[in-house]
């Protein structure tokens, strides 16, 4: 029993952590419908501009994850405001070109400017851990669950209070209307992407705390955002966090009972069984009203 409780509470923090990492993911995919294929590139970003800052003045990552934030925000701007919104009334196999694109030159940039080589940032506090009976809870994975927790609600009440906020959902509603109402739709994409690629960058941060990173992984996030996001439902913010939940205390069960291959087909028999029973995702609703769903 207290094995089981120990790999329910870890698969419950990765969870929180898949969570942060999709929640930008669902953002984009229910405002724009846009599946964005460079959203693990962001993550990687993310966690090598927080590893830098780490370097070069000691900056905790618990802050550097706001440097990585400001600094992704600006990035996923740019490409959606001069890049992605050429295209945007396109195809969606165009979009999926261009994004996996911008993957393909963020990882070999990435590669020329750090190299391939693993990286983690370490901490004086990184191996700190809470005992609750005989469950141990570490530090770092507690503070980027509840990080994950904390982000879902404002981002909802962001776009629920909120001028911008009430201006991307009737964006992501009626696009047309929008601008009937003086709303500025490109902008307005720009400024989704930008958030998104900004909690990209915050998750990549708290991964990096947490276990060792690379260029190569960005593709690993991005499916797992795109699991988490279908799971849970189609442009739900709170989808995300349980559709992010859910898949880690399945990968962790799985793997603690399970040899190590069969963790990922696991997790993806669990998908295909939710959407034979629900297609529309754990708390999500029919797809027209997914796209604004808060």
């Amino acid at each position: 029993m207290d094995t089981f409780l120990q790999v329910t509470a870890y698969g419950l923090l990765q969870g929180g952590l898949l969570a942060l990492v999709a929640v930008g993911f669902s953002l984009v995919w229910g405002i724009m419908n846009i599946v964005n294929l460079s959203h693990g590139a962001f993550v990687i970003l993310g966690a090598y501009i927080a590893w830098e800052m780490q370097s070069w003045i000691g900056l905790d990552p618990f802050l550097g994850m706001f440097v990585s934030a400001a600094v992704l925000f600006f990035v996923g701007y740019f490409f959606q405001r001069f890049l992605i919104n050429l295209i945007v009334n396109g195809p969606v196999f165009i979009t999926l070109l261009l994004t996996f694109g911008i993957n393909m030159i963020l990882i070999q940039g990435m590669n020329l400017l750090f190299t391939a080589d693993f990286r983690s940032i370490q901490t004086s506090y990184g191996s700190n851990s809470f005992e609750f009976g005989n469950v141990r809870i570490p530090l770092v994975r507690l503070l980027a669950f509840l990080l994950a927790i904390v982000i879902t609600f404002a981002l909802v009440a962001f776009v629920k209070r909120t001028r911008t906020g009430i201006s991307i959902m009737a964006t992501g509603m009626d696009r047309g209307a929008a601008r009937l109402m003086g709303i500025q739709a490109r902008h307005v994409y720009a400024l989704t992407f930008g958030i998104s690629a900004a909690l990209a960058g915050m998750a990549g941060t708290m991964i990096a705390t947490i276990e060792t990173f690379d260029p190569s992984k960005a593709g690993k996030f991005t499916l797992m955002a795109f699991v988490v996001a279908v799971l849970g439902g189609l442009g739900n913010m709170y989808g995300a966090l349980v559709g992010g939940l859910m898949i880690g205390l399945v990968e962790s069960w799985a793997g603690q009972y399970l040899s190590g291959t069969w963790v990922n087909a696991i997790a993806f028999l669990v998908l295909i069984i939710v959407l034979i029973f629900r297609p529309n995702g754990l708390v999500g609703k029919a797809f027209y009203a997914a796209r604004v769903e808060f």
